[in-house]
């Protein structure tokens, strides 16, 4: 399963204690562009994470690359983090391929909508997850996996 997961806290407790045993993932991408210039955040973030499954750190045009150097084995079992629509549509522009999105959590700030109790989008949101769903892409508004999906986006 390759889980792809829109949220701005990036690696937190919700991955770890969730979403992880929930996928079954073996292997966790944290796609952000600043996250991996910056090695102290790296090791931050890989301090929460299980030494049972690996973590690798890309910018969103190197996604690809990154993918084909995960091992084989760990492939069909990762989860791949963005913290924003934008990186997620600029690395489906750059060829990368998913069926579906989880959005997570998107922090509120001014001139943003509350659409449910952990994401606010803004109008440039709106216009991206409206991209995806012209694409067939499914949009997947849960925080962890036990929640019922919380907003059907029209």
């Amino acid at each position: 399963m390759q889980w792809v997961r829109i949220d701005n806290r990036l690696v937190h407790g919700q991955i770890i204690e969730t979403w992880l045993p929930y996928t079954h993932a073996r292997h966790i991408i944290v796609v952000d562009d600043s996250v991996a210039d910056d090695s102290l955040q790296q090791q931050i973030m890989s301090l929460a994470i299980p030494q049972s499954v690996t973590c690798s750190f890309s910018r969103v045009e190197d996604l690809n690359a990154r993918l084909m150097a995960v091992p084989c084995e760990q492939r069909g079992s990762m989860i791949i983090l963005f913290s924003s629509c934008a990186d997620v549509r600029r690395a489906l522009e750059a060829g990368f391929s998913f069926n579906s999105v989880n959005i997570g959590n998107i922090h509120y700030g001014p001139g943003k909508k509350q659409i449910s109790p952990s994401v606010a989008l803004s109008s440039d949101d709106e216009s991206c997850l409206h991209y995806f769903k012209g694409r067939g892409i499914e949009l997947d508004f849960r925080c962890v996996p036990n929640d019922p999906v919380q907003v059907r986006f029209a």
